[in-house]
């Protein structure tokens, strides 16, 4: 995993992770968005260090962190896992950082765990990332109808992934568009 790009998440990162989970830029985009506690915080950060099967890196952006990216449901027998990410700073949105965090999760999932799928899901309303996975290869393999009860309101889930295969096939044209120094 590039260090420039994507560190570890530490106990030290935890309040500034807790402020963005807790802004509405991001929380529109998760599957809850009630206020998280900084001892709901610390509860969370200890079930996170003790499972293995998810990995959880801060996106750093010109040496500051700006966001957060994580591995779950990760499976050695299926040889699968689901990941997702946010940019804690909305005036990134749309800078390029997502697709160059996109590719150094690929890179790590399919060439360093040597993984077989990476799954994801994404509101449906979400088509700016939901379009950013497609451009990386993603298919849309499920729509879940009514998935999320958020707000008061139930929201529709599309259900993409990706296979080492496809992967492979489109590493380097990806390679070339989307990772810049």
């Amino acid at each position: 995993m590039p260090t420039n790009l994507l560190r570890p998440l530490t106990a030290d990162d935890l309040e500034l992770v807790r402020t963005w989970r807790n802004s509405e830029a991001v929380a529109q985009y998760m599957y809850t968005s009630a206020p998280v506690s900084a001892e709901q915080q610390q509860a969370w950060f200890a079930r996170v260090v003790a499972d293995a099967s998810k990995e959880y890196w801060v996106i750093m952006h010109q040496g500051r962190p700006v966001g957060v990216a994580n591995l779950y449901a990760i499976n050695p027998d299926f040889r699968s896992c689901y990941w997702a990410f946010y940019l804690g700073d909305p005036d990134l949105r749309g800078s390029g950082l997502g697709a160059r965090v996109e590719y150094a999760v690929l890179e790590h999932v399919f060439e360093e765990r040597k993984l077989n799928k990476l799954l994801c899901e994404v509101f449906v309303s979400n088509d700016k990332v939901v379009a950013l996975h497609e451009k990386f290869g993603f298919r849309r393999e499920s729509y879940f109808r009514q998935h999320v009860y958020k707000n008061g309101t139930f929201h529709d889930v599309v259900g993409l992934a990706l296979l080492r295969r496809e992967w492979q096939l489109l590493r380097e044209q990806l390679q070339a568009r989307f990772v810049r120094g």
